[in-house]
């Protein structure tokens, strides 16, 4: 049975920044600089811009990944796109990423699997998983993992929503998992949910379940009112519930791998919220030196917090060859996870 490893990585986030005092400046938002950083430690965000969709940053985060894994993207056997965001509700914006790759085109197209997962805050560690598996398995040699979003056009950017918005940026990670027989790669990935949490964070901007799912106006136009069409959180429980599934799943994946906190040398925590990872790494007593964050450049990207840690780690030198990582994720559902790699 091959080892499945990451032998490449990219990151692509759009090239608008908006600060905190953007928000101010720009939106009329009723916050502080100094609020935002004292609560989430979020310093700046990037937005994209009016026709730039999800597929778009996946696309540039792929290319470099596949670049720096040394294979063309017909080496590729699946995609897996996470995404809250998706460029449509259907179909996937994993199929997007595909036909923008330039896999159906030629006479040498391919037209490999797509997949989408919907996990949030969750889905790369749920897309490592898969892709993990699949090449573990035999199944695929070279599976494109991918984690997008594009949060700015569904971001109440006003003072009601500013708990929130204030939160959450664009961009997009990825990572190629290849198969190799070199004692290396993912050792082993540990995830979970509870769905008794699910409406804590939420952004339900249709309900299936009415008859139509949208509800329409005497001139037919759909109609959303606003605790649907913008996400709805609860801090406090959100907080209290990542603390303790973030320790949890870290402790699991220690005791499963027989390994303890001194023998990472790197931690990747999902970057939602730079207090709740600082009381995290607080409570394990880990050094803050071994955990890495850019939460306050990029803001929450949700699926593409961790594979955009994992590229600009690598190429800015601090991710090396040799290392023992572990990445760590809370997420909406609630759902959460956390793998161990030797890189």
């Amino acid at each position: 049975m091959p080892n499945a490893y990451i032998s490449g990585t990219g990151f692509y986030v759009p090239p608008r920044v908006v600060t905190n005092a953007d928000l101010v400046k720009q939106y009329g938002i009723d916050i502080t600089h100094e609020w935002i950083v004292q609560r989430t430690g979020i310093e700046e965000r990037h937005f994209a811009e009016e026709g730039v969709g999800t597929a778009d940053l996946a696309l540039e985060a792929s290319k470099q990944a596949i670049e720096r894994a040394g294979i063309d993207k017909h080496d590729l056997d699946m995609i897996i796109l996470a995404t809250l965001s998706p460029d449509h509700a259907f179909p996937g914006s994993g199929v997007y990423l595909q036909q923008k790759l330039g896999l159906c085109e030629g006479d040498n197209a391919k037209f490999v699997p797509a997949l989408d997962v919907r996990n949030q805050c969750s889905g790369f560690l749920y897309s490592l998983a898969t892709a993990t598996s699949m090449v573990k398995s035999g199944a695929a040699k070279h599976v494109l993992a991918v984690g997008a979003e594009t949060h700015s056009a569904a971001l109440d950017l006003s003072t009601a929503g500013r708990t929130v918005a204030s939160l959450f940026g664009d961009g997009a990670g990825a990572v190629v998992v290849s198969a190799t027989e070199e004692d290396r790669g993912v050792r082993g990935w540990y995830l979970g949910a509870d769905g008794r949490h699910a409406d804590v964070l939420s952004q339900k901007v249709w309900d299936i379940k009415k008859r139509p799912f949208i509800p329409l106006n005497e001139a037919g136009v759909g109609q959303v009112q606003p605790d649907h069409m913008w996400a709805q959180m609860k801090g406090k429980v959100v907080f209290r519930h990542a603390v303790e599934r973030m320790i949890g799943v870290l402790m699991q994946a220690c005791m499963d791998q027989g390994i303890t906190r001194d023998d990472i040398d790197l931690f990747f925590f999902h970057q939602a919220n730079l207090r709740i990872n600082q009381y995290v790494a607080d409570q394990l007593g880990i050094p803050p030196e071994r955990v890495v964050h850019n939460i306050q450049r990029f803001g929450n990207t949700t699926a593409a917090t961790i594979p955009i840690l994992l590229a600009e780690s690598e190429q800015n030198g601090k991710l090396k060859r040799g290392m023992k990582i572990a990445m760590i994720t809370f997420g909406s559902g609630f759902t959460w996870g956390a793998a161990i790699v030797d890189w």
